[in-house]
């Protein structure tokens, strides 16, 4: 007997994927160049030259076993030292290589961590929507379930439904900033806010209740907004976090879990990391991008492109009378559908060939993401698209 829970998530893509794969097929018919996709995250500024030459001099100057064979299962020494260095540099903090457990990729990182941390199916993980799909299934993998909190008007943290959601059953709370789909970076003080709520119901059920940062998008920032390093508001903070964004490297699949000292027991959070990533296959992380991480971790993001793709489509969107949150990173925009029914404006615009993800895998069903690192070609394209769409409203 074959798990038909697994044949259904074999058998079912994620809206995201149907769509991009859709746009595949109408490439086929109208070419590429006349495909307004805007379904998927994938970068489209190349990997940094650094990484590029980074690469290049690991093969030529090192044999083959050096990049070729495993790392330890928390992943290279001079990794996890070199990204301790570059946070305590950033964030003023005193991390160490022991506080680094290298993944492959965050989605690696989040799987381990509620591996780790989800015991029966009484645990409880609360994530704020608009939310990246996939949480809930990898939450429930792991035997767990999804607390889900209506999005906000301003599509923060809406720190009174927190409040209420926490229960004795509650293991952590899942953030997201800057967040997958809105592009929205949590402020500060809405931080602080929550931090307040959890340590409050951690002392009152007298259990530590964890916030598990998803950070992809922390370095992908347009603004002067401050993207807060929560470990320092909280201290039972886990941090997940990938360069597949940051540095271009989706395919290459390499991150890192972050465990701060100040963590309940952390002793026992890091060995359960470690156990969870042995249980879970992730025998150790790529270890030739390893080697490129640390040759290449104050290698800023390249966000010319994406600044401007953004400013193009806000701008315009936002003068033609659209609804849209305006995203201070990742390379989202999420858009009020003008007849607050995002499945049937996404179904109508195909009919121009320009694809989006309506909202409802989101959390929020009258909003849609259009995904803006694509070339600029394509955003200027899209523009008087959007203008008739809206004009079939009115």
């Amino acid at each position: 007997m074959i798990s038909q829970d697994m044949v259904k998530l074999g058998t079912a893509r994620s809206v995201i994927r149907d769509i991009f794969e859709f746009g595949m097929q109408r490439a086929q018919v109208v070419g590429e160049e006349n495909v307004l996709d805007f379904s998927i995250g994938n970068p489209s500024v190349p990997a940094p030259k650094e990484v590029q030459d980074a690469i290049k001099d690991i093969i030529a100057e090192l044999p083959p076993k050096a990049y070729h064979s495993y790392t330890s299962s928390a992943g290279d020494n001079n990794t996890r030292t070199a990204i301790a260095e570059n946070l305590n540099k950033r964030f003023g903090t005193d991390y160490t290589l022991n506080n680094i457990f290298m993944t492959c990729g965050a989605a690696a990182s989040l799987n381990i961590c509620f591996k780790a941390m989800i015991t029966d199916e009484a645990n409880e993980i609360i994530v704020q929507a608009p939310f990246f799909p996939e949480y809930k299934f990898f939450i429930e993998a792991h035997g767990g379930k999804m607390v889900l909190l209506d999005p906000p008007e301003d599509l923060t943290i809406d720190i009174d439904a927190l409040e209420k959601a926490i229960t004795k059953k509650t293991k952590a709370v899942l953030l997201n900033s800057p967040n997958n789909p809105s592009g929205v970076i949590y402020p500060k003080e809405n931080l602080e806010a929550a931090a307040k709520i959890i340590k409050a119901k951690s002392e009152e059920f007298g259990q530590p209740i964890y916030i598990i940062s998803d950070e992809p998008y922390r370095e992908l920032v347009y603004t002067d907004e401050e993207v807060a390093h929560i470990p320092n508001l909280y201290d039972n903070t886990v941090i997940c976090y990938s360069w597949s964004k940051s540095l271009s490297l989706p395919g290459e699949r390499i991150g890192y879990i972050l465990v701060p000292n100040k963590v309940e027991n952390y002793q026992e959070l890091y060995a359960a990391v470690g156990g969870a990533a042995r249980i879970l296959g992730y025998v150790c992380a790529p270890s030739l991008f390893q080697r490129v991480i640390t040759r290449c971790i104050d290698v800023p993001a390249d966000l010319e492109v994406y600044k401007k793709n953004r400013d193009i489509l806000y701008n315009n969107l936002t003068k033609m009378g659209y609804k849209v949150a305006k995203p201070g990173g990742a390379f989202y925009l999420f858009i009020q559908a003008p007849n607050l029914d995002a499945d049937e404006f996404c179904e109508r615009a195909k009919k121009y060939d320009l694809l989006m993800v309506p909202g409802a895998g989101f959390g929020a069903k009258d909003y849609m993401r259009l995904s803006y690192c694509v070339d600029t070609e394509k955003i200027e394209k899209a523009v008087p698209i959007f203008e008739k769409l809206l004009a079939e409203y009115k």
